[in-house]
């Protein structure tokens, strides 16, 4: 059964350490401000376990006990533990059209098809404009010349604006 996602999607990318999850947290920030309900999607490129987080859980015990997916939900918190080699983004997706969204913000999943804002810190970073899709806008630490709306870095309340004129419609 397919779910109706009924929520603009925005992703945030770009390299390591040029600003994704502070931009994030702006574009949450600025979101919760205005009333809206925000969720994100965080692409995390390294291999961990959640399960150090909590061992000492119930939920830890039945996972390392075998279960292939664990939900503890408790004074309006969720957490979900599931076993699988990869949870792809479309899934994520379509687990949060369960809840109350105005917007998922998705950090990271460059190849992915949504609406992108992309982060440019360095002059070599360009070379992502030419090989993402469904490029929205450009945040840039440099001055640069582009065919996309562009933002420099410190432009904070132009480009918040922009995401929730533009983006969030």
């Amino acid at each position: 059964m397919a779910l109706e996602i009924r929520f603009p999607l925005l992703q945030v990318v770009g390299y390591q350490n040029s600003g994704k999850t502070t931009l994030v947290e702006k574009i949450v920030k600025k979101g919760t401000d205005l009333g809206y309900q925000i969720a994100t999607i965080k692409h995390h490129g390294h291999q961990s376990s959640l399960q150090s987080l909590h061992q000492e859980k119930d939920s830890s015990r039945h996972f390392r006990a075998g279960a292939s997916a664990t939900i503890v939900e408790g004074g309006g918190s969720l957490q979900l533990e599931a076993k699988t080699s990869k949870w792809p983004l479309e899934k994520l997706i379509q687990l949060y059209a369960f809840f109350e969204n105005d917007m998922i913000v998705i950090e990271g999943y460059k190849s992915a098809e949504y609406p992108k804002i992309v982060l440019i810190k360095r002059e070599e970073d360009i070379e992502l404009l030419n090989s993402l899709t469904n490029i929205v806008a450009v945040i840039s630490w440099i001055p640069i010349q582009i065919k996309f709306p562009l933002f420099l870095i410190n432009e904070e309340e132009n480009y918040l604006n922009w995401i929730y004129s533009e983006v969030h419609q």
